[in-house]
């Protein structure tokens, strides 16, 4: 709430009575909430409140008057905790992104509707408490949770990272066959062997194993982890293609062969193709 005046009716010692005598009491009704003021005073004590409105349990912010200093500081605090409580004197007429939002409304002048409020702002209080996790900042649904938009830009990025590992899978593929082909021209000719500079990748593979950023199945996992000790077992063997030709070119085409190496790994690529179209459907 404002501490200098800011109507000839809402002057600064309006504000002190109304937080000591009206608002205070009802806020430590709650016997574990200890109800203060941020203080407007200069230099370091700005941190000060904003380090208030971060860390409390519960805010209270009174929009009467439409202060500016007031909006500002709630949507501090609503840009980081859930946990606000937003009151006004009856017949202020708030902005529409904040209007939107439940306001409860007290009448200095009306003993009846003071009673009601004052019902209600105890009950505000202690849901606080209670469901400190309760959502009632706009600002922190749109940013998180499902169908916000940072969990549209979580998927976007999940998407991203799956279109390397596809990439990544289909390049493989086509290594390890003309690693194949070439192991099987060497072993009809092998005055005149050729050896190929590239190896395998696995950097996409890895960091889905170690992350573990999908919601899938521990089978996918499963598959992926014996994908990847096969990566890392033929990059062994084609490190040492120089030296020991015959050993390799027959690893090449005798166990990987029989692993199926290529067909397992176009599998795991169709896969990921359809985990990448059931994300790319979410709104």
């Amino acid at each position: 709430m404002p501490f200098s005046k800011t109507t000839e009716q809402h002057t600064q010692d309006y504000w002190t009575d109304h937080f000591e005598r009206f608002l205070k009491p009802l806020i430590e009704e709650e016997s574990n909430l200890e109800a203060r003021r941020s203080r407007p005073l200069r230099g370091d004590i700005l941190r000060q409140i904003i380090a208030d409105l971060v860390t409390s349990r519960v805010v209270v912010a009174d929009l009467t008057d439409k202060n500016p200093n007031v909006f500002w500081e709630l949507g501090v605090r609503q840009s980081f905790r859930h946990g606000t409580v937003t009151v006004a004197e009856t017949e202020t007429k708030l902005p529409f992104d904040v209007g939107v939002k439940s306001t409860l409304f007290y009448s200095p002048n009306d003993h009846i509707k003071t009673a009601e409020f004052q019902k209600l702002f105890k009950e505000a209080i202690r849901d606080c408490v209670t469901h400190p996790d309760q959502p009632d900042s706009h600002v922190l649904e749109t940013l998180s949770g499902r169908g916000s938009l940072f969990a549209l830009l979580h998927r976007d990025e999940m998407i991203r990272r799956l279109k390397a590992l596809v990439s990544e899978l289909k390049e493989n593929e086509q290594s390890i066959k003309y690693g194949m082909d070439l192991a099987a021209q060497n072993q009809k000719n092998p005055k005149d062997r050729k050896f190929p500079a590239a190896r395998l990748r696995y950097a996409a593979t890895e960091l889905l194993i170690t992350n573990r950023y999908l919601d899938e199945a521990d089978s996918l996992y499963q598959s992926l982890e014996k994908h990847y000790d096969k990566l890392l077992l033929a990059n062994e063997e084609l490190g040492k293609w120089h030296e020991h030709a015959d050993r390799t070119e027959k690893y090449l085409l005798q166990v990987l062969t029989e692993e199926q190496f290529i067909d397992s790994t176009r599998e795991l690529r169709q896969r990921i193709v359809a985990v990448i179209e059931t994300l790319s459907s979410r709104i």
